[in-house]
C-alpha cells in the first residue's frame, strides 16, 4: 500500500471515529440527500453533521466517485456507454469534438485513468487534471487543475464551472483543439503525478 492510500485510509478511519458513522453509512446518508454537486454536499456536511471542511470534502469526493461507479455499471449493464449516452441527441455533433479531445489526451502516456460521471468525463493519473463536460448543444467545456497559471482571454478561470477546477477552455470547433489547448492540457497531465 502506497503512502498516498495509507493516508487516505488514517482519514477515513478518523472521519469515521470522529462523526460516529461507518464510510458506507456516509455514502449513503448522501446518495438519499439527493445532491450530487460537490460544493454543496460538503455544503450540507458541514452545516447539518458540523463536519470540517477537509472531512466533508473527503466524503463528497468519495460519494461521488462511488455513484460515478454505479452509474458506469448500471450503463454497462444496460449494454450502453455512458460517454456515447453524453453524445447523443443534440450532442451528437460534439462527439468529434471529445474524440480529437481524447486523441491527444491519450498521448500523454498509458497511466490516465477515464472516469465518466454524470454529465462530464473526469481524466485521472495520480490525481484528476482535467474534465471533458459537453455544457451546451454547441460547446465543450475542458476543465484543467492549474494551480499557479494565469488566466488569459482563452484559459479562463473556471468558477461557476466546477469547484475542483482551477481553469477552464471553452471548445466548440475541431480547431480549438490546437497546440496551445494541448498544452496547457498536458501541463495539468504533468503536474498530476
Amino acid at each position: 500500500m502506497s503512502i498516498v492510500d495509507k493516508g487516505l485510509e488514517a482519514q477515513i478511519h478518523n472521519i469515521e471515529k470522529q462523526y460516529g458513522k461507518s464510510l458506507s453509512e456516509w455514502i449513503a446518508l448522501i446518495k438519499e440527500s439527493g445532491i450530487t454537486k460537490h460544493t454543496e454536499i460538503i455544503a450540507m456536511l458541514k452545516s447539518q453533521y458540523g463536519m470540517s471542511h477537509g472531512s466533508a470534502n473527503r466524503l463528497a469526493l468519495i460519494a461521488r466517485e462511488a455513484d460515478a461507479a454505479s452509474i458506469a455499471r448500471a450503463a454497462k449493464a444496460a449494454g450502453s456507454d455512458p460517454i456515447d449516452d453524453m453524445y447523443t441527441g443534440k450532442k451528437a455533433d460534439l462527439k468529434p469534438l471529445y474524440h480529437k479531445l481524447m486523441t491527444a489526451i491519450t498521448a500523454f502516456g498509458n497511466d490516465i485513468e477515464v472516469a465518466p460521471k454524470k454529465g462530464y468525463v473526469s481524466l485521472r493519473r495520480k490525481k484528476q487534471f482535467a474534465m471533458i463536460q459537453p455544457t451546451t448543444t454547441a460547446r465543450i467545456d475542458v476543465g484543467l487543475i492549474l494551480k499557479d497559471a494565469t488566466t488569459t482571454g482563452r484559459l479562463e478561470s473556471a468558477s461557476g464551472l466546477n469547484a475542483m477546477f482551477t481553469h477552464r477552455i471553452r471548445v466548440s470547433k475541431i480547431n480549438d483543439v490546437d497546440e496551445q489547448l494541448i498544452s496547457w492540457l498536458k501541463q495539468a497531465y504533468d503536474l498530476a503525478d
